[in-house]
């Protein structure tokens, strides 16, 4: 299971496919099926949209941010740019030595999982502005990468491409906000929010970021 902050990512230059009318349009057809989900859009109203631009230094960005603070890195990937350049080209990151990355603020093993993510996108071997469009054969494109899987594809897919029907139920967040929307008697398990958004689709992407929205609204209140 995916421990999240509860926080969608930060809006960037993603694709419009789930543009605010998207998700509203999207929240509707749900909520007219399901009177749990129409009471959470009450409560808390519509989502707002998220996105990220897709490519190379979306997934670069999301290696470097796993297991530290939002504050943390965003200093390494400062130090990064210093040191390779601008987006840290796959190029610049593979020609660097350890010792380099390693002062940018690096593990040994976060490198062995940016230099995977370089030399897949270097030798053309993964292509990620040509990724499947099944979502299923996207993911499995993905997680090839060292470093990536099946959570942080799906938020790739999701929030970088803008897919309609992503569902990370592997997430904490979204199986607290499920619970307490549906009101079940405890937090369901990954399997069971999988089972459950099965009446969601095509819309499962929507619903996803209502629960980060509702998450997060509840925590504030």
């Amino acid at each position: 299971m995916r421990k999240s902050t509860g926080q969608a990512p930060q809006e960037g230059q993603g694709k419009a496919m789930l543009d605010e009318s998207a998700l509203r349009t999207a929240m509707d057809v749900l909520a007219s099926r399901d009177a749990a989900i129409a009471a959470a859009v009450a409560r808390v109203g519509y989502p707002d949209p998220r996105g990220r631009a897709p490519g190379y230094e979306t997934l670069l960005r999301t290696i470097i941010s796993q297991q530290v603070s939002v504050a943390a890195a965003k200093a390494v990937w400062t130090r990064l740019e210093a040191a390779l350049g601008s987006g840290c080209a796959p190029e610049a990151l593979l020609a660097a030595d350890a010792e380099t990355l390693r002062a940018c603020g690096l593990s040994r093993q976060k490198q062995g999982y940016a230099r995977s993510l370089a030399e897949l996108v270097t030798s053309g071997a993964l292509d990620l502005h040509a990724l499947p469009e099944d979502d299923e054969a996207a993911i499995a494109e993905l997680v090839r990468i060292k470093g990536i899987g099946r959570w942080s594809a799906e938020i790739y897919l999701l929030f970088a491409e803008g897919r309609p029907d992503i569902w990370p139920a592997g997430d904490l967040a979204v199986q607290v906000a499920v619970g307490t929307i549906l009101g079940l008697p405890e937090r369901p398990s990954e399997k069971h929010v999988r089972t459950l958004a099965e009446a969601w689709r095509p819309h499962r992407s929507a619903m996803a970021i209502m629960a980060w929205h509702h998450y997060n609204t509840q925590a504030l209140a």
